[in-house]
């Protein structure tokens, strides 16, 4: 075999990674170990990361000899990427030890890239003291640094901080201001963003996204599709990430022709169709009412992920379609598609309104023992729902007994049973004292069952509530009874 130069080689990795071939591209690194150079193993870690295979990348780390600063980004971004803290504290210590023990503490000072991704992973394990300390660490600080230290107070929550910082910056980008409004719609701040917002003398497409998205993600579905009108009207593009929020946005309004409108915009934008922005127009669809269209623009995806596989689901659910439900599900499973715990919600749900009690446990079942998923209250709640329904209030008793958490007794309504109902009147000094609805149902069933020292009890409860807390809820024992 012909010896290839360092340049050639890398340049063959690389087209095969552009490719998606990180088969191909391991096989011309493995062949050619003579041509290979340290930019050789970063590209092909880099490569693992992008492909989310961070155990092949980390494969390559171990036996590298000599690693560059580029070689411990490429493992910091990547343990960060998937969310793996373990992974990154494991990271940070080897590289510590390394840095000290051989002295080369200075060029990480040197570095803003290492310096930069040490202040985003640290404050993703929200060790506050650790970040500050990379950020000092930092010689020639520039921009990029210091947006990196201003997201990370954001990421801990201290936003006094956070703002302290982008005030004292020496220079700021569009990324310094867009860090800023992010920041604030991570904590719930949402006014505070848009004001932050407003304040930008230029915007680009990232910004404005981030703004909608804010408004979406707090339920302010108006407010993002007033937005999207002015970020339409001072003419900057928008991308698929804009088009998913906005066709979020339409559907937490339930506006079916404003929704319809930003599909066709979408379409005439000419801006490539992905599983993300397809999968909107689902969720969009099927949450204002027309599952026509949404099981049309379902099929149209080539590579149907999880969540658009979800999105059907809960729009078949939310329609009565149990049937479908069930058909598309097992469809999912052939496609080889890994099920989660919306997905059972979904599943549990259709099997109620079918009334199908076997198919209902045999999902309840293969949730933990073939897929390894712990019920939560949602999916106990499907089965107490699914055994009243069906009279079967033994199994359903036997259900709320198996819960390891507190029940939530608004389930217990529709099939109120004299067991289940003393059962109920047994747990009530466990309940919360922040459940009105809870009490009003357990008074109910108890006032139907005539359980009338359950109703004393649930009375002397209410009065250690506060005065807004007991009007409350004596008006609503008023009305049961």
């Amino acid at each position: 075999m012909c010896t290839v130069t360092s340049a050639k080689l890398n340049f063959m990795i690389n087209a095969c990674i552009q490719d998606n071939n990180i088969n191909n591209a391991r096989k011309l690194f493995d062949e050619n170990p003579s041509s290979r150079n340290l930019v050789s193993w970063n590209m092909m870690m880099t490569g693992y990361v992008k492909h989310h295979q961070i155990e092949y990348a980390q494969h390559l780390f171990d036996q590298m000899s000599f690693k560059d600063t580029v070689s411990w980004n490429i493992m910091l971004s990547g343990f960060h990427r998937i969310t793996n803290s373990d992974g990154l504290y494991h990271c940070f210590l080897q590289m510590e030890e390394l840095l000290h023990t051989r002295a080369l503490h200075l060029a990480l000072n040197l570095s803003v890239f290492v310096g930069s991704s040490l202040i985003r992973a640290y404050a993703s394990l929200r060790d506050e003291e650790a970040f500050k300390r990379a950020f000092d660490d930092i010689l020639a600080k520039d921009v990029t640094s210091w947006n990196a230290l201003v997201s990370g107070y954001m990421e801990v929550g201290s936003m006094d901080d956070a703002q302290t910082t982008f005030d004292m910056m020496p220079e700021r980008n569009i990324i310094s201001w867009t860090t800023l409004v992010n920041g604030y719609i991570r904590n719930k701040r949402i006014n505070k963003a848009r004001s932050v917002f407003n304040k930008m003398s230029e915007r680009n497409v990232v910004s404005w996204t981030a703004m909608i998205s804010g408004y979406v993600q707090n339920k302010r579905f108006t407010d993002a599709l007033k937005l999207f009108l002015l970020m339409f009207n001072s003419g900057t593009r928008p991308n698929h990430f804009t088009f998913s929020s906005v066709l979020d946005a339409c559907a937490g309004y339930s506006s079916l022709l404003m929704g319809m409108q930003v599909h066709l915009y979408f379409i005439k934008s000419g801006i490539p169709e992905d599983v993300i922005s397809l999968t909107s127009l689902v969720d969009m669809y099927a949450k204002c009412g027309d599952m026509d269209a949404a099981f049309c623009v379902f099929e149209s995806i080539p590579n149907k992920n999880l969540v658009s596989w979800n999105s059907i689901f809960g729009g078949c659910a939310r329609h009565g379609l149990a049937t479908r439900v069930l058909e598309e599900f097992d469809r999912m499973k052939k496609a080889g598609v890994i099920p989660d715990e919306v997905t059972f919600v979904n599943v549990l749900s259709a099997c109620v309104h079918a009334g199908l009690v076997e198919e209902g446990e045999k999902h309840f079942t293969s949730m933990l023992t073939k897929y390894g998923i712990q019920a939560e209250m949602e999916h106990y709640t499907c089965m107490v729902d699914l055994y009243g329904r069906a009279g079967r209030f033994d199994e359903a008793l036997k259900s709320i007994r198996n819960m390891p958490f507190e029940p939530a007794w608004c389930s217990c309504d529709l099939h109120s049973n004299l067991e289940i109902g003393e059962y109920a009147a047994e747990r009530i000094p466990k309940l919360e004292s922040n459940r009105p609805v809870s009490y009003s149902i357990l008074s109910k069933i108890q006032v139907e069952k005539g359980i009338w020292s359950g109703i004393n009890e649930l009375r002397d409860m209410m009065n250690h509530e506060n005065d807004r807390t007991t009007v409350k809820l004596n008006r609503s024992l008023k009305t049961v009874i």
